[in-house]
């Protein structure tokens, strides 16, 4: 029969009461937070990106803005109302275009988050960033700063104030463009419009078109001229793109916008001062001593008996012509890419506004190539002509430059860009009417 053996349990030692109690203590502080942490890293602040930057630690977000950028101010405005309803979110501001220490800051942040400076405003929350400022994003922010909000939740008043759609427009071999956020649609069309019809252009694709219409053929109009056209629209694809490029590096300084401003407004008075001094003096436009160069070209493309080689010879005085008549055509697209710049639009609406621009930019010149086509007959541009299109140019280039010095942001409105030009062309007309008063008792 077995007996069962009572035994009293051994206490634990000192040593092993200390290890437990040790390993307790190791498991609660695993489970809570630390306070340092809690208090000192804000979502910001506690990225390696925005260590390495240099940024306050305890930021939930940081906004690059500018003094006199009416984006930074309506976000200014936003995130004080933001903050207003939730003080614990920590919000750091620096000033870049009059502060040399702040720009710098913003140059060593963006390279720290392996971004491109496009412009201002420029916000970082966490490991991300924006540029520029919409409605829409309010709704982003808020979202991205829920994590930070004692009660994990988010500002936002309307559910669908972020829905978008209502001005989205189809433009031939872009696409979609999504004018919710920039409505300048009214002013590239406008612009375009007035920038294509301009004296040199309309000389050199009328005299082209006078030269082939010797030979007779349709079919040579035809393809010299589309050929012609075609190479000039890509020759200015390049001048945008130049003129963007240069904007999107250096466009959030402050006074590039101010620069642009300027040079526009000088080729605005060079060309009202074309229209009662043709040609005399400084004047943006193709020089008489150029134009008989630019004859034998034209007759030397289109003597060719073969059409391959008379349009390869179209090529080459295309892109010449192009480069000669650079100064009469610079003023617009430096305006126009100004605008872009100073409105944060992005490179996609950027493709589909340039598609936008080039439509009307063509139309006079389309316009020329059809009747050349349908009557045979070339159209005579004539000086007069081109007196009359200065000074419509240069008005409109005047008004422009003022509105981009004051307020680019006017441009987004379609009713106030429809506006500002009808005010332009109005002014220009009157200005005509009024030249033409007093010249009659000379005449």
């Amino acid at each position: 029969m077995s007996h069962l053996q009572h035994t009293t349990p051994r206490r634990p030692t000192t040593t092993a009461r200390w290890l437990a109690t040790l390993a307790l203590t190791l498991l609660l502080l695993a489970f809570v937070p630390s306070p340092a942490l809690a208090d000192d890293a804000g979502l910001t602040g506690g990225t390696e990106a925005a260590q390495e930057a240099g940024l306050p630690a305890d930021a939930d977000l940081v906004l690059f803005w500018g003094d006199g950028c009416p984006h930074c101010a309506a976000e200014k405005e936003w995130l004080a109302e933001y903050q207003a309803a939730h003080p614990e979110i920590v919000v750091q501001k620096y000033e870049v275009w009059y502060d040399a220490d702040n720009q710098a800051l913003m140059i060593d942040t963006a390279a720290a988050y392996g971004i491109e400076i496009t412009g201002v405003p420029l916000t970082i929350i966490g490991d991300e960033t924006w540029a520029g400022w919409s409605d829409p994003m309010e709704d982003t922010l808020a979202a991205a700063l829920a994590p930070a909000l004692d009660d994990g939740g988010a500002l936002v008043d309307d559910p669908d104030a972020s829905a978008s759609g209502d001005n989205v427009i189809d433009v031939p071999l872009a696409g979609e463009v999504d004018l919710d956020e920039q409505s300048l649609l009214v002013s590239t069309l406008i612009i375009g419009f007035v920038d294509g019809v301009n004296p040199c252009s309309l000389w050199v694709i009328s005299v082209l078109l006078a030269i082939v219409l010797r030979t007779g053929s349709r079919r040579r109009v035809i393809a010299i001229g589309s050929t012609f056209l075609a190479v000039t629209a890509l020759m200015y694809a390049l001048y945008m793109a130049a003129f963007y490029s240069v904007l999107t590096v250096v466009g959030w300084m402050g006074w590039i916008q101010v620069l642009v401003a300027l040079v526009a407004g000088i080729f605005g008075i060079v060309s009202v001062k074309d229209y009662f001094a043709f040609k005399q003096g400084l004047s943006f436009t193709i020089s008489d001593s150029a134009k008989p160069g630019i004859y034998k070209r034209m007759r030397a493309a289109a003597s060719h008996e073969a059409l391959l080689p008379a349009l390869g010879a179209t090529i080459v005085l295309a892109v010449g012509v192009s480069l000669l008549e650079t100064p009469c055509t610079a003023g617009f697209p430096l305006l126009w890419t100004g605008l872009l710049q100073a409105n944060d639009v992005g490179p996609i609406e950027t493709v589909g506004l340039f598609v936008a621009y080039m439509i009307p930019f063509l139309l006079d010149e389309l316009a020329v190539f059809a009747i050349a086509i349908v009557t045979m007959r070339a159209t005579k541009f004539q000086d007069r002509h081109g007196e009359l299109l200065k000074l419509f140019a240069g008005v409109t280039m005047l008004v422009l430059a003022a509105v981009m010095l004051l307020d680019p942001t006017l441009m987004n409105s379609p009713w106030v860009a429809l506006g500002l030009f009808a005010g332009a062309f109005v002014l220009a007309a009157a200005i005509h009417l009024v030249t033409l008063r007093i010249r009659a008792p000379r005449d």
